[in-house]
């Protein structure tokens, strides 16, 4: 049941973004973020479509916030990839945009990726202007100096430190490198409702946390044709990661006690957070 309605919600969120971008004068910078929008999990997405069903909220006025986490985790996923930060070639089984074009066209359709989106989570569809306001500011410091570019701020500084990185730092870092856009789409619904987002909170922080931990195995043990992009990249760089702390099994161990949590935080909605639920377990079974 999980799989079928995140794919069905992935192709949907797509198609929403890209008709965004093709509204665009189609010229290079639009056709990069195309390539760069195209494909993925949709998982970030998804939270919010699901948290949105948990309150009642429509679809279509879900849609805007849901296609708006994909541009802007789109536009990280470009600047992380260029030279100056983790040098990656390969994205979801294609080349990075830097490498299908330029780092000045990768520069700019990130930052295009960023604007677009803004101006969709401020979408009049998307409801109510109080709403409108309150989902733009969460992703303004969910996504900036405060949250995922702190966090990869921390990544890049991490590289040149004198000492590896402890456990508390390296969760510091991935709370917000990873964790911060998912308690934005995780709670997304019930700000648009104006309804209490602490149980969603809750459990967006364990399972970004948990899905972090799965990306770190992945990096050791997973297949780069699988991921679709380079794996071993960590453990090349000498980072301290969760596996290198805790070692496979202990890290394997915390992602699921992690997951056992997330899921423990929805019991406010009963049955009706089941998606929710299986979300988080699948983030550790991942294999991508």
């Amino acid at each position: 049941m999980f799989a079928p309605r995140l794919a069905a919600d992935a192709a949907r969120i797509e198609a929403h973004l890209l008709a965004a971008i093709r509204a665009f004068p189609p010229v290079t910078v639009t056709d990069a973020m195309a390539h760069a929008a195209e494909g993925g999990k949709r998982l970030r997405g998804f939270l919010v479509l699901e948290s949105a069903r948990l309150h009642d909220i429509s679809e279509y006025s879900a849609l805007w916030p849901a296609a708006a986490i994909e541009a802007m985790h789109a536009y990280s996923l470009v600047h992380d990839d260029l030279p100056s930060m983790d040098d990656d070639d390969l994205r979801r089984g294609r080349p990075t945009v830097h490498v299908k074009w330029d780092e000045a066209t990768a520069v700019l359709a990130g930052d295009a990726l960023q604007a677009l989106a803004f101006e969709l989570v401020s979408h009049p569809d998307t409801g109510p202007a109080e709403a409108r306001a309150a989902l733009a500011r969460g992703l303004a410091q969910a996504s900036g100096a405060g949250g995922m570019v702190l966090g990869q701020a921390l990544d890049i500084a991490a590289e040149t430190a004198s000492k590896p990185l402890t456990l508390d730092q390296i969760t510091r870092l991935q709370a917000g490198k990873t964790g911060a856009l998912f308690e934005w789409s995780a709670t997304a619904g019930a700000v648009m409702a104006g309804a209490d987002p602490q149980p969603l909170k809750h459990y967006a922080q364990a399972m970004g946390l948990a899905f972090q931990i799965a990306d770190d195995i992945i990096d050791v043990t997973g297949d780069a044709a699988a991921a679709g992009k380079r794996v071993g990249k960590d453990q090349d760089a000498g980072k301290a990661t969760f596996v290198t702390h805790l070692g496979l099994d202990g890290a394997r161990q915390r992602a699921a006690d992690l997951t056992e949590q997330a899921c423990a935080a929805l019991a406010p909605y009963g049955p009706a957070a089941d998606m929710l639920k299986d979300a988080a377990r699948f983030s550790i079974a991942r294999e991508a």
